[in-house]
């Protein structure tokens, strides 16, 4: 497997997971305080919660948002030691923008600006 596709591979089953967590049933504090066990619901079913939708632009948005992570994170390696993970971050970022771009050449890679 080439280089390239092991980028694309980590940066697209990261995204997948931020995007199930972003989908993920809000859990309000006050209903997880003082509440006595035996006052806990119980039965079949009594866990089950309707997960959020994403709207398309959630989704562009848990994107980018993982994109710019990535970004930063190699922004702030500049040790040369680090100067491969630091590629590999960028190449991770490149390839969730030009999927959100719809471009697929090089003018989406922020290294290549």
């Amino acid at each position: 497997m080439r280089a390239r596709d092991k980028a694309a591979v980590r940066a697209l089953r990261s995204t997948l997971a931020a995007l199930d967590n972003a989908e993920a049933a809000a859990v309000h504090e006050d209903e997880l305080r003082g509440r006595a066990l035996e006052e806990s619901p119980a039965g079949a079913g009594a866990t089950e919660v309707a997960r959020r939708e994403l709207t398309e632009r959630g989704v562009e948005d848990v994107v980018r948002a993982e994109a710019a992570e990535r970004l930063d994170a190699a922004a702030a390696l500049t040790a040369p030691a680090h100067a491969d993970r630091a590629a590999q971050l960028r190449a991770e970022a490149a390839v969730l923008l030009r999927l959100l771009d719809g471009t697929g050449g090089a003018e989406a890679d922020p290294a290549a600006r």
